[in-house]
């Protein structure tokens, strides 16, 4: 079987919307099917699967993930959120600026997109628009901030793009935080225009922001401080080598029960087994998309698809600027079409050759194809995000999409300096 062919049945199951695990799966065997000579038959196919999921590394992400729910289920999302505005509530976009800054901090904690989405964005979105913002705006807003909880560290995708590339994960989060204050800052710059260009209902904004000064600076800051410090803790005991990343996420699952149950009592312990609940169950799909990216990347190395395309490109663009402009193109209309982890576990193998015999760097091209796959959480017709926050406002899905369009290209922006100024991701190194 050509791996032409074997794409586009991999392409038509994923347009008929078939599970995308199950569709990796079918892939994966169907060579050995259609072609009793190929090497991969069923039982090898699943032992790369079970081998590929059997790894230390990996651990770390359901702990990421329970960490998260901890964190939302306890509230930490609104005492970040309102130590942000204590200090810019009352300027020109102050609160949408506050919205991106809690996605900044709550990335650092949940190292997912969906997860920072709907942690700030419920709690967030019914505050904007009863303070007059536009819905379909507030809503937009948080679809694609929260995208910046798979750039800011600790972040999910990285330790998949670690293990598919053997890329340092303490180095690749270290890099990924200049390019998430980048990328921030230029939703920020967007939200300001647009809120300087709408206008907003400074009455009620002000009522909202002297309400919260009222409390105080201490009082304010005593309630956000443990929210605050918990990126601290999780990326200090990393950076500072107490802590390997999956250490690091079990520490932050014990660090969010403490502060959850006895700090903020924000959860009773009558809670846990729902929060484990949720936790498997939220980490159980993927598990199995994981396995089954292993698979069908394993096929495909033995189909040789990764050398063919190198050659295929290396033969066509001779010039670094030429491949990573190709690349970039690639990987956002895969980002379309393709969740995170699947696209990571099997595009890696295949591009890091290529862009590394352009002297591009593994780490530095870890953070160009997150960045790529994040701005996939806002596009149709996958655009995860835009279900999660279309979820629990009512705003259709294709309205957010055409409000998000802006801030989309502000990310586009971003990721192009991102792309040819490597320094942005590794001056931290």
């Amino acid at each position: 079987m050509s791996p032409v062919a074997l794409f586009l049945f991999f392409m038509v199951a994923v347009l008929l919307a078939l599970p995308i695990s199950t569709t990796l799966g079918l892939t994966a065997i169907l060579p050995k099917l259609l072609d009793s000579t190929f090497p991969a038959s069923p039982e090898m196919v699943i032992r790369a699967m079970l081998a590929g999921v059997d790894s230390f590394p990996i651990l770390a992400v359901p702990m990421f993930i329970l960490s998260g729910i901890i964190m939302a289920r306890g509230g930490i999302s609104k005492k970040l959120f309102n130590v942000f505005t204590y200090f810019i509530g009352n300027k020109t976009a102050g609160l949408p600026m506050a919205v991106v800054m809690t996605c900044l901090f709550y990335g650092a904690i949940s190292g997912s997109g969906p997860a920072t989405a709907a942690a700030v964005g419920s709690m967030t979105i019914p505050l904007l628009v009863n303070l007059g913002y536009d819905k379909v705006f507030s809503t937009a807003l948080v679809a694609v901030a929260g995208g910046l909880g798979v750039i800011i560290p600790p972040s999910i995708p990285f330790i998949f793009y670690g293990m598919a590339s053997g890329a340092s994960v303490g180095a690749l989060f270290i890099a990924g935080v200049l390019p998430g204050l980048l990328i921030g800052a230029c939703l920020m710059g967007y939200a300001y225009y647009y809120c300087k260009k709408k206008g907003e209902d400074k009455v009620k904004i002000m009522e909202n922001y002297n309400a919260l000064r009222s409390q105080g600076f201490v009082t304010v800051f005593k309630e956000s401080f443990w929210a605050l410090l918990a990126p601290i803790i999780i990326l200090g005991s990393i950076y500072s080598g107490v802590a390997s990343p999956t250490e690091a996420a079990v520490i932050s699952v014990y660090y969010a029960f403490f502060v959850s149950l006895f700090i903020y009592k924000s959860l009773k312990f009558n809670q846990i087994i729902k929060i484990f609940v949720e936790g498997v169950a939220t980490y159980a799909p993927i598990l199995f998309i994981i396995a089954a990216a292993l698979g069908f990347a394993r096929v495909l190395t033995l189909m040789q698809v990764p050398q063919a395309i190198a050659m295929a490109i290396t033969a066509t663009f001779t010039s670094k600027v030429a491949v990573l402009v190709i690349i970039n193109v690639f990987l956002l209309l895969v980002g379309m079409v393709m969740d995170t982890t699947p696209a990571i576990l099997i595009l890696t193998p295949i591009l890091l050759p290529i862009v590394t015999a352009f002297g591009v760097d593994p780490v530095h091209f870890g953070v160009i194809m997150v960045v790529n796959l994040a701005i996939g959480f806002v596009t149709p017709p996958i655009g995860i995000n835009l279900f999660v926050t279309s979820s629990f406002t009512g705003v259709p899905v294709a309205d957010i999409a055409k409000q998000a369009m802006p801030f989309i290209f502000m990310f586009i922006v971003a990721l192009i300096f991102i792309t040819f100024v490597p320094a942005i991701s590794l001056a931290l190194l």
